[in-house]
């Protein structure tokens, strides 16, 4: 009796993806992540017309700014894409109804449990909500407030993080969520390998920001993208809190003259604090506002040794600069490379 025959690699990859793709209405699941000044509608529709899923990063942008970046987007792609909204923006519900006014299909929660009050909006306008969880307890929690899928990101990824890897979170998350809603593996993924092993444990997509960052539609800084393709992933480390009394939310970036300038500064802060001339507040606020536009001085300046040089630690498979085209077509054809091999081993 003949074995029946193998599932071409391209065929089983495909099947792998299929819930993730289905769920975001693109032809492949991946997700680009949202990064400020980098996730603008250049990369993000490059991304949707290669058959991914871009994601506009919102960030600080005011409701008319963001509605003036979808329709540029639009004018880009017939594809989907999604709109990652800061939980913490004084305006949220505004951005919701901009999203929902354009029509976009997806809006992504980020940066904190969102109100439940924007979760219904969304659904209720007819987009998709997909939320971050950063712990089983906040997985079930989002699902229950109405999240129709989620994303876990490592502590390996590039800005600001959380402190678990997402080899953790995988394993503690998705046994327990994978059967309710769509998970989506995030931080440290730059080849298709590993897109492979996280699709057979059972996720149903990823998302890369680091890997995007190079590509030839990105409006980022040639400075700013020659700092990926020279860095390692040794050189994207968190930024560090020297007092515990004033804390600072872990960013995940490429070491340069500005991330040692934010440890003098915090110890001159500290310093300041201890003498009596300025409060606690004061003395935490002189702290948080040291990296005020330094993502943009970066990004869109150049100012690569000032500036906030935000990366996960996949930085170190980023080696040149091509098309998110061609990008997304490397990785495909690593994981099915992957898969092909495997199917060697067994016949051999």
């Amino acid at each position: 009796m003949l074995a029946p025959a193998a599932e071409a690699p391209a065929a089983a990859l495909q099947r792998l993806m299929a819930r993730g793709a289905a769920f975001l209405g693109s032809r492949i699941a991946i997700m680009g992540g949202a990064m400020s000044w980098v996730s603008e509608r250049h990369l993000v529709a490059a991304l949707s017309n290669a058959g991914a899923f871009g994601t506009i990063a919102c960030g600080a942008m005011e409701p008319d700014r963001l509605a003036e970046e979808i329709a540029g987007t639009q004018a880009l792609t017939s594809n989907t894409f999604g709109v990652n909204l800061i939980t913490m923006h004084p305006r949220l519900e505004q951005l919701v109804e901009v999203c929902l006014a354009a029509k976009v299909s997806h809006i992504v929660f980020a940066g904190g449990i969102p109100p439940g009050s924007a979760i219904k909006a969304a659904k209720a306008g007819g987009a998709k909500v997909v939320c971050f969880a950063p712990a089983l307890a906040l997985a079930k929690k989002l699902v229950r407030s109405g999240a129709d899928a989620l994303v876990i990101e490592g502590s390996e990824a590039g800005g600001h993080i959380g402190p678990v890897s997402l080899n953790v979170l995988a394993q503690e998350i998705l046994p327990a969520m994978a059967k309710e809603v769509p998970v989506f593996f995030a931080g440290g993924i730059g080849r298709g390998e590993a897109i492979l092993s996280y699709l057979e444990m059972g996720a149903a997509g990823v998302q890369l920001g680091t890997r995007f960052v190079c590509a030839t539609e990105c409006i980022a800084h040639p400075r700013f993208k020659q700092a990926f393709i020279r860095g390692a992933a040794r050189d994207a480390v968190p930024t560090v809190q020297i007092d515990e009394r004033f804390p600072v939310i872990p960013v995940r970036a490429l070491q340069n003259e500005g991330t040692r300038r934010f440890m003098e500064h915090q110890a001159a802060v500290l310093a300041r604090f201890q003498a009596g001339v300025v409060s606690k507040e004061e003395a935490q606020l002189e702290i948080e506002h040291f990296w005020a536009g330094a993502l943009r001085r970066a990004v869109i300046d150049g100012d690569v040794e000032q500036g906030s040089l935000m990366a996960g630690q996949s930085v170190g498979m980023v080696t040149r600069e091509q098309p998110a085209a061609e990008i997304i077509a490397e990785l495909l054809g690593q994981a099915e490379a992957a898969l092909a091999a495997r199917q060697q081993a067994v016949l051999a």
